[in-house]
């Protein structure tokens, strides 16, 4: 039987700007880009007992904590931070497999130190952290990933929870399915259409009808429900796409400037691609209005997306196919490169959608 550890930061940049400033103990802070366009990135849990979150706007955080501190990020810093507690994990196994820059999963079946238990390897890893770091982290374990990652949020913050196989299915169970690792928003609501709205209810539909409704995403969901997750802890990371998006101080429904805007955001994309050495054949456009409804458009070819000679004419036709008007105006555009992504990898795709905000961080804050 495996043993994962899904390892995963407390409200990390809050954490970070707490330990590092010591006027900001105790105090709710928002780390984010405080201007009209402003999102909070992460919030402290004295800031989350106002209801203060990630991806909110920082106008709204204010209004719920009026004592709210608004702080800068420091991207390169966390960065740093961040591969202090690699090292740890290195310490106790090479099978290390990062989320996002604050989790990871580490497989420990066969660990360095010969220990039997993960529990002990999870407690120890957690103590270290704090003693070496002065931060905290919570941990999930059991025999696969898909559980391990919910079971690191189940005791949240400086938790530890571990599902053992014989309790998998009874957890599950009782999971609402929006906790579902993978299942977002709008997939939760057609669940709740569907009649599922805990593991136990879609255990209960069948592979093809789930496969009918969500494509490949339906074995997945088949799997999860039966406490079934086969994926090996990956240490080799095969990026799948590239992207960049910007918000804008305004918002923008006047043809000539959204042309300007969508030819600038291509230029950025290319410098993306080529930083990046990234090759892929599939362009996708993202619109975010000024009711933040969202819409993509994407457009797939045989030949490899690299150039402004290639990208540009396809995001013109991508465009095209966008309605706007003064009534509703674009908030936000955002272009990416993608490969064919085999679908059934959750991983990669939560994995990308990180890079993205990671890229985004500072220079284009937006609702992610």
């Amino acid at each position: 039987m495996r043993k994962i550890i899904h390892i995963d930061m407390d409200a990390f940049f809050a954490s970070v700007e707490q330990r590092d400033h010591p006027e900001l103990r105790g105090k709710a802070i928002a780390v984010g880009y405080d201007g009209p366009r402003g999102v909070v990135s992460t919030a402290s849990y004295e800031a989350r007992k106002y209801g203060v979150h990630s991806a909110m706007p920082i106008s709204r955080a204010k209004r719920l904590c009026p004592n709210l501190i608004i702080v800068a990020g420091n991207h390169h810093h966390y960065k740093e931070v961040s591969q202090q507690v690699h090292h740890i994990f290195q310490e106790y196994t090479d099978l290390i497999e990062p989320i996002s820059i604050d989790e990871a999963f580490l497989d420990v079946t066969h660990n360095k130190k010969n220990m039997p238990l993960a529990l002990d390897i999870a407690l120890e890893i957690k103590s270290r952290i704090k003693k070496e770091l002065h931060l905290t982290a919570s941990a999930g374990i059991s025999y696969c990933k898909f559980l391990a990652k919910i079971a690191s949020d189940y005791r949240k913050p400086d938790g530890i929870c571990t599902i053992h196989p014989d309790k998998a299915i009874e957890f599950i169970d009782k999971l609402r399915i929006e906790n579902f690792w993978g299942i977002g928003k709008k997939t939760a609501e057609r669940m709740h259409h569907m009649g599922i709205f805990t593991g136990k209810d879609l255990r209960k539909v069948s592979k093809n009808h789930l496969v009918e409704v969500f494509g490949k995403s339906g074995y997945i969901f088949y799997d999860f429900a039966r406490g079934i997750d086969n994926r090996p802890v990956n240490t080799n990371y095969i990026r799948k796409s590239v992207g960049c998006e910007h918000t804008f101080l305004e918002d923008i429904c006047i043809k000539s400037t959204i042309l300007i805007e969508l030819y600038h955001t291509v230029l950025e994309l290319i410098e993306r691609l080529k930083k990046n050495n990234f090759e892929g054949n599939t362009l996708t456009l993202k619109i975010k209005y000024s009711d933040f409804t969202q819409i993509t458009r994407s457009y797939t070819q045989s030949k490899v997306l690299n150039s402004k000679d290639t990208i540009l004419p396809i995001a013109k036709k991508l465009l095209q196919q966008i309605s706007y008007s003064a009534n509703h105006p674009i908030r936000l555009m955002g272009l990416s490169v993608t490969n064919n992504l085999d679908y059934t990898d959750i991983t990669h795709r939560l994995k990308d959608d990180y890079y993205e905000l990671e890229l985004e961080f500072k220079k284009w804050p937006d609702e992610h």
